[in-house]
């Protein structure tokens, strides 16, 4: 899981290092600030003086004392004026420097805050969007586990145009959906009718009227009446989804690191699907790769399919996802964003 927003207290974070929004000044400051230096007690305040003043964007490390995590980060976020003295700069300055004394301290996780999003002013799409991306950035060279955590789901906020068009997206889709579901069950005999399909389908076709070569799974024996094989019915099974993956990936000539990175996935989650061809993923998981992969609709569907999914308009998620991937937006940063501000599941974590 490389990058992960969640919903929680920073300071109930369990992992190696947990980043602090400091005061510039060796005192304790307001927010998540004062909730840390609360929460790790006493000792945290004495370390923070030896450090001295912080200029911003800098960024300085102290053990956690009281706190579930090993290390505190302690880094200044720019205070917002206009956007136009610097400050997405100096912000992205505090996410990298961040990291690299994370990963310089053997970290192998770590917790931010939205940093400057607070009494600093910094409004909230431009605090996410510059943290995303400055994470996303560091993650492409090396590997660590980062989570964006939001106390506050209200304080999370996509530009208002995404957001919106994404609604409309789901109120579409969710009145197409209710229709289709209210007229499968008021009018079946009907439809099947229109659709010309005999009213036999899903269950026993008449003797006269069966295929010469029954589908795999259906009856196992041949139209002259010999029974089958096991070794013959498993020969005509498609590739399993970890098979098809690898396939697609030397297709669509990428690397394994680029496709599990753009994936969201860790590289020993990776390495489990690649050595195992039963491996049965998540549906997150799925749908992450066929994101990573950039496949259409269509391949998407017979993707996912493989390992057992379906993408339903009757789950927001799903939705969701069709919306970036019929719009071939393949960015699973952004995608994730969106799916943390309606309260589902993300990609890849």
């Amino acid at each position: 899981m490389p990058l992960e927003i969640v919903r929680n207290d920073i300071t109930k974070m369990q992992v190696d290092a947990i980043v602090n929004t400091a005061n510039p000044r060796p005192i304790v400051g307001g927010g998540v600030d004062r909730a840390i230096h609360k929460a790790a007690g006493a000792e945290l305040l004495a370390a923070r003086n030896k450090i001295g003043d912080i200029a911003t964007g800098k960024a300085f490390i102290t053990p956690a004392y009281d706190l579930p995590s090993d290390y505190v980060i302690h880094t200044v976020g720019p205070v917002w004026q206009d956007g136009k003295h610097g400050e997405r700069e100096l912000l992205t300055e505090c996410y990298t420097n961040s990291l690299r004394l994370a990963m310089e301290n053997q970290c192998s996780s770590i917790a931010f805050p939205l940093i400057s999003a607070g009494v600093f002013g910094c409004p909230a799409e431009i605090a996410i969007a510059t943290a995303t991306q400055a994470i996303r950035d560091f993650l492409v060279q090396h590997d660590i586990e980062v989570y964006l955590v939001v106390f506050d789901r209200k304080s999370f906020r996509i530009s208002n145009s995404l957001f919106d068009d994404v609604q409309n997206y789901l109120d579409e889709m969710y009145v197409e959906e209710l229709l289709d579901e209210e007229y499968r069950g008021d009018d079946r005999d009907r439809r099947r009718m229109a659709l010309q399909v005999p009213a036999y389908l899903g269950d026993e076709a008449p003797a006269s009227e069966k295929s010469e070569s029954a589908p795999v799974g259906a009856a196992a024996t041949s139209s002259f009446g010999k029974k089958r094989s096991l070794e013959d019915l498993l020969s005509e099974i498609d590739d399993t989804f970890s098979e098809a993956l690898l396939r697609l990936i030397d297709a669509k000539g990428k690397t394994d690191p680029e496709v599990y990175k753009r994936a969201n996935i860790d590289r020993k989650l990776f390495s489990k699907i690649r050595n195992n061809p039963a491996y049965q993923p998540s549906k997150t998981t799925a749908l992450a790769f066929a994101v990573a992969l950039e496949l259409n609709l269509d391949e998407t569907r017979d993707f996912i399919g493989r390992a057992g999914y379906a993408i339903s308009h009757s789950n927001k998620l799903d939705i969701i996802v069709e919306y970036f991937i019929d719009r071939e937006e393949y960015d699973i940063f952004t995608i994730n964003e969106t799916l943390f501000a309606f309260g589902q599941p993300l990609l890849g974590c």
